[in-house]
């Protein structure tokens, strides 16, 4: 297992609620680029926050966007005016978001998400069309490359792509997203 899908790992086995977001959730789709961070959005409660602190302890969790490199120390306070939390650790950069642009809040994000298993345990995706919008939405130029390479691909189901990139043992299988769920009912 490489370094992003062990922080997937310890995320998932601390009991952490997020969703897989950017670059390596494009990997999961099948997109072939290069991340070297793991960007999730997840529920900014003082409980999953401090889910995550345990989640990274021993990983010298620090906020990587301050000039000291501070390390992660979650208090009631912090946790009440968090919004993102870009740290660095000694796996990888991860970065925490509360919103996807183009998406929404946590709760929208889940939403739109697929679960998958691996060998760590399990996780959730942002489902194909809703990591397009949010890249369309960011428009950043690796952005604009990873649609490109979405669109030139054809859809490709999550767990196959996974698959191929090492992070799912094909026998898993892969859950429908609520959303899917919905249509799927009408």
């Amino acid at each position: 297992m490489n370094d992003l899908a062990t922080m997937l790992a310890r995320l998932s086995q601390g009991g952490v609620e997020f969703v897989l977001v950017g670059g390596y959730a494009a990997v999961t789709h099948g997109v072939s680029l290069v991340t070297q961070d793991v960007d999730v959005c997840c529920r900014f409660s003082q409980e999953n926050l401090l889910r995550l602190q345990a989640a990274l302890a021993g990983l010298h969790p620090r906020h990587r966007m301050t000039p000291q490199k501070l390390p992660l120390q979650l208090t009631d306070e912090l946790c009440e005016n968090l919004k993102n939390l870009y740290l660095e650790t000694d796996l990888c950069a991860l970065d925490c978001l509360s919103e996807v642009a183009g998406v929404g809040g946590f709760d929208a994000v889940l939403e739109h998400s697929l679960e998958i298993a691996f060998p760590g345990g399990k996780f959730r995706v942002l489902d194909l069309d809703r990591l397009i919008e949010a890249k369309e939405a960011m428009n950043r130029p690796h952005d604009r490359l990873t649609v490109t390479q979405v669109r030139s691909q054809g859809s490709r189901p999550a767990q196959q792509a996974a698959t191929i990139v090492g992070i799912v043992p094909v026998q898993e299988g892969i859950r429908e997203s609520a959303a899917q769920r919905k249509r799927n009912r009408l």
